[in-house]
Protein backbone atom coordinates (compact mmCIF):
# COMPACT_ATOMS: atom_id res chain seq x y z
CA UNK A 1 0.00 0.00 0.00
CA UNK A 2 2.86 2.38 0.82
CA UNK A 3 4.39 1.80 -2.61
CA UNK A 4 1.01 2.60 -4.19
CA UNK A 5 1.01 6.02 -2.51
CA UNK A 6 4.57 6.66 -3.70
CA UNK A 7 4.00 5.43 -7.24
CA UNK A 8 3.17 8.14 -9.80
CA UNK A 9 0.35 6.08 -11.32
CA UNK A 10 -1.06 5.31 -7.88
CA UNK A 11 -1.00 8.99 -6.93
CA UNK A 12 -2.88 9.94 -10.08
CA UNK A 13 -5.45 7.22 -9.41
CA UNK A 14 -5.98 8.56 -5.88
CA UNK A 15 -6.36 12.04 -7.33
CA UNK A 16 -8.90 10.76 -9.84
CA UNK A 17 -10.96 8.73 -7.38
CA UNK A 18 -11.01 11.45 -4.73
CA UNK A 19 -12.01 14.05 -7.32
CA UNK A 20 -14.86 11.96 -8.71
CA UNK A 21 -16.20 11.17 -5.24
CA UNK A 22 -16.12 14.85 -4.31
CA UNK A 23 -18.01 15.64 -7.51
CA UNK A 24 -20.69 13.14 -6.49
CA UNK A 25 -20.82 14.76 -3.06
CA UNK A 26 -21.27 18.18 -4.67
CA UNK A 27 -24.14 16.79 -6.74
CA UNK A 28 -25.90 15.44 -3.65
CA UNK A 29 -25.20 18.68 -1.79
CA UNK A 30 -26.70 20.73 -4.61
CA UNK A 31 -29.84 18.57 -4.76
CA UNK A 32 -30.37 19.15 -1.04
CA UNK A 33 -29.75 22.88 -1.31
CA UNK A 34 -32.21 23.21 -4.19
CA UNK A 35 -35.04 22.50 -1.74
CA UNK A 36 -34.84 26.21 -0.90
CA UNK A 37 -36.82 26.76 -4.12
CA UNK A 38 -39.78 24.81 -2.72
CA UNK A 39 -39.49 26.09 0.85
CA UNK A 40 -38.30 22.69 2.04
CA UNK A 41 -34.76 23.53 3.15
CA UNK A 42 -35.61 23.44 6.86
CA UNK A 43 -37.30 20.06 6.48
CA UNK A 44 -34.28 18.76 4.56
CA UNK A 45 -31.94 20.02 7.29
CA UNK A 46 -34.12 18.37 9.94
CA UNK A 47 -33.89 15.04 8.10
CA UNK A 48 -30.10 15.35 7.99
CA UNK A 49 -30.05 16.14 11.72
CA UNK A 50 -31.81 12.82 12.32
CA UNK A 51 -28.94 11.07 10.54
CA UNK A 52 -26.11 12.59 12.57
CA UNK A 53 -23.78 9.52 12.46
CA UNK A 54 -24.17 9.23 8.67
CA UNK A 55 -23.63 12.97 8.23
CA UNK A 56 -20.41 12.90 10.27
CA UNK A 57 -19.13 9.85 8.42
CA UNK A 58 -19.77 11.73 5.18
CA UNK A 59 -18.02 14.86 6.46
CA UNK A 60 -14.97 12.98 7.70
CA UNK A 61 -14.77 10.98 4.46
CA UNK A 62 -14.99 14.12 2.33
CA UNK A 63 -12.39 15.89 4.45
CA UNK A 64 -10.02 12.94 4.09
CA UNK A 65 -10.54 12.83 0.32
CA UNK A 66 -10.08 16.59 0.08
CA UNK A 67 -6.80 16.54 2.01
CA UNK A 68 -5.50 13.64 -0.10
CA UNK A 69 -6.55 15.45 -3.26
CA UNK A 70 -4.79 18.67 -2.22
CA UNK A 71 -1.65 16.88 -1.06
CA UNK A 72 -1.16 14.89 -4.24
CA UNK A 73 -2.13 17.85 -6.43
CA UNK A 74 0.66 19.93 -4.90
CA UNK A 75 3.09 17.01 -4.97
CA UNK A 76 2.46 16.14 -8.61
CA UNK A 77 2.56 19.78 -9.68
CA UNK A 78 5.94 20.35 -8.03
CA UNK A 79 7.33 17.12 -9.47
CA UNK A 80 6.09 18.02 -12.94
CA UNK A 81 7.71 21.43 -12.76
CA UNK A 82 11.02 19.94 -11.62
CA UNK A 83 11.03 17.26 -14.31
CA UNK A 84 9.64 19.55 -17.06
CA UNK A 85 7.36 16.89 -18.63
CA UNK A 86 3.83 17.32 -19.87
CA UNK A 87 1.78 19.26 -17.34
CA UNK A 88 -0.37 18.00 -14.50
CA UNK A 89 -2.62 15.08 -15.47
CA UNK A 90 -2.46 15.81 -19.19
CA UNK A 91 -1.86 13.16 -21.83
CA UNK A 92 -2.07 12.89 -25.57
CA UNK A 93 -5.83 12.35 -25.31
CA UNK A 94 -6.36 15.66 -23.50
CA UNK A 95 -5.80 18.94 -25.29
CA UNK A 96 -4.04 21.68 -23.38
CA UNK A 97 -6.72 24.20 -22.41
CA UNK A 98 -7.00 27.20 -20.11
CA UNK A 99 -8.66 24.94 -17.53
CA UNK A 100 -5.93 22.30 -17.72
CA UNK A 101 -3.09 24.83 -17.52
CA UNK A 102 -4.56 26.46 -14.44
CA UNK A 103 -5.75 23.44 -12.45
CA UNK A 104 -3.57 24.26 -9.46
CA UNK A 105 -4.92 27.82 -9.30
CA UNK A 106 -8.57 26.90 -9.77
CA UNK A 107 -8.04 24.20 -7.14
CA UNK A 108 -6.56 26.77 -4.77
CA UNK A 109 -9.56 29.04 -5.34
CA UNK A 110 -11.92 26.16 -4.57
CA UNK A 111 -9.99 25.26 -1.40
CA UNK A 112 -10.15 28.85 -0.12
CA UNK A 113 -13.84 28.98 -0.97
CA UNK A 114 -14.53 25.78 0.97
CA UNK A 115 -13.02 27.35 4.09
CA UNK A 116 -15.08 30.51 3.53
CA UNK A 117 -18.27 28.54 2.91
CA UNK A 118 -17.77 26.49 6.08
CA UNK A 119 -17.31 29.63 8.16
CA UNK A 120 -20.13 31.45 6.40
CA UNK A 121 -22.91 28.85 6.56
CA UNK A 122 -21.93 25.30 7.51
CA UNK A 123 -20.34 25.96 10.92
CA UNK A 124 -23.20 28.22 12.14
CA UNK A 125 -25.76 25.64 10.98
CA UNK A 126 -23.92 22.74 12.61
CA UNK A 127 -23.35 24.62 15.87
CA UNK A 128 -27.08 25.07 16.44
CA UNK A 129 -26.70 28.83 16.78
CA UNK A 130 -29.45 29.62 14.29
CA UNK A 131 -32.94 30.68 15.29
CA UNK A 132 -36.02 28.44 15.02
CA UNK A 133 -38.77 28.63 12.43
CA UNK A 134 -42.52 28.57 13.15
CA UNK A 135 -42.42 24.75 13.44
CA UNK A 136 -39.61 24.75 15.97
CA UNK A 137 -36.96 23.61 13.50
CA UNK A 138 -33.58 25.33 13.00
CA UNK A 139 -34.29 28.07 10.47
CA UNK A 140 -31.56 27.15 7.99
CA UNK A 141 -33.50 28.78 5.17
CA UNK A 142 -33.65 32.09 7.02
CA UNK A 143 -29.94 31.89 7.80
CA UNK A 144 -29.11 31.24 4.13
CA UNK A 145 -31.31 34.12 2.95
CA UNK A 146 -29.75 36.50 5.45
CA UNK A 147 -26.26 35.32 4.53
CA UNK A 148 -26.73 36.01 0.82
CA UNK A 149 -28.37 39.42 0.98
CA UNK A 150 -25.07 41.26 0.68
CA UNK A 151 -23.72 41.99 -2.80
CA UNK A 152 -20.14 41.24 -1.74
CA UNK A 153 -21.08 37.70 -0.69
CA UNK A 154 -22.74 37.09 -4.05
CA UNK A 155 -19.58 38.29 -5.84
CA UNK A 156 -17.38 36.01 -3.70
CA UNK A 157 -19.55 33.03 -4.59
CA UNK A 158 -19.58 34.01 -8.27
CA UNK A 159 -15.78 34.18 -8.51
CA UNK A 160 -15.32 30.99 -6.48
CA UNK A 161 -17.81 29.04 -8.56
CA UNK A 162 -16.02 30.11 -11.72
CA UNK A 163 -12.96 28.44 -10.22
CA UNK A 164 -15.04 25.35 -9.51
CA UNK A 165 -16.31 25.39 -13.09
CA UNK A 166 -12.79 25.38 -14.54
CA UNK A 167 -11.56 22.75 -12.09
CA UNK A 168 -14.36 20.28 -12.79
CA UNK A 169 -14.25 20.78 -16.57
CA UNK A 170 -10.72 19.46 -16.76
CA UNK A 171 -10.83 17.37 -13.58
CA UNK A 172 -13.45 14.93 -14.83
CA UNK A 173 -11.64 14.38 -18.11
CA UNK A 174 -8.29 14.01 -16.35
CA UNK A 175 -9.75 11.58 -13.81
CA UNK A 176 -11.08 9.22 -16.47
CA UNK A 177 -7.75 9.44 -18.26
CA UNK A 178 -5.84 8.57 -15.06
CA UNK A 179 -8.14 5.59 -14.52
CA UNK A 180 -7.47 4.36 -18.05
CA UNK A 181 -11.07 4.88 -19.16
CA UNK A 182 -10.53 7.58 -21.75
CA UNK A 183 -9.51 6.23 -25.13
CA UNK A 184 -9.32 8.11 -28.41
CA UNK A 185 -13.05 7.64 -29.07
CA UNK A 186 -14.22 8.20 -25.52
CA UNK A 187 -12.13 11.32 -24.81
CA UNK A 188 -14.37 13.82 -26.70
CA UNK A 189 -17.49 12.40 -25.03
CA UNK A 190 -15.93 12.63 -21.57
CA UNK A 191 -14.75 16.16 -22.33
CA UNK A 192 -18.29 17.27 -23.22
CA UNK A 193 -19.71 15.44 -20.20
CA UNK A 194 -17.23 17.24 -17.96
CA UNK A 195 -18.33 20.60 -19.34
CA UNK A 196 -22.01 19.76 -18.82
CA UNK A 197 -21.49 18.54 -15.25
CA UNK A 198 -19.38 21.59 -14.41
CA UNK A 199 -21.93 24.00 -15.87
CA UNK A 200 -24.88 22.35 -14.10
CA UNK A 201 -23.17 22.27 -10.71
CA UNK A 202 -21.79 25.80 -10.94
CA UNK A 203 -25.04 27.27 -12.26
CA UNK A 204 -27.06 25.41 -9.64
CA UNK A 205 -24.98 26.61 -6.72
CA UNK A 206 -24.73 30.14 -8.11
CA UNK A 207 -28.48 30.39 -8.64
CA UNK A 208 -29.13 30.29 -4.89
CA UNK A 209 -27.27 33.47 -3.88
CA UNK A 210 -28.52 35.20 -7.02
CA UNK A 211 -32.22 34.49 -6.44
CA UNK A 212 -31.83 35.67 -2.85
CA UNK A 213 -29.88 38.78 -3.77
CA UNK A 214 -32.47 39.90 -6.33
CA UNK A 215 -35.31 39.15 -3.89
CA UNK A 216 -36.98 36.17 -5.54
CA UNK A 217 -36.54 34.12 -2.37
CA UNK A 218 -37.02 35.95 0.92
CA UNK A 219 -36.66 34.92 4.53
Amino acid sequence: MRSFFKNLVGQKILMAVSGLFMTLFLTAHLLGNMTIYTGGLNAYAEQLHALVPLVWISRISMLTLLLLHIYFAIKLTLENRDAKPVGYAVSKNIRSTFASRNMIWSGLAVAIFIIYHLLHLTVPAASGSVSLDSMGRPDISGMVVEGFQGGLVAVIYLVSLLGLLLHIIHGIQSSFQSLGLSGEDAAPVIHRAGIIVALVLSAGFLSIPLIIFVGIVKG
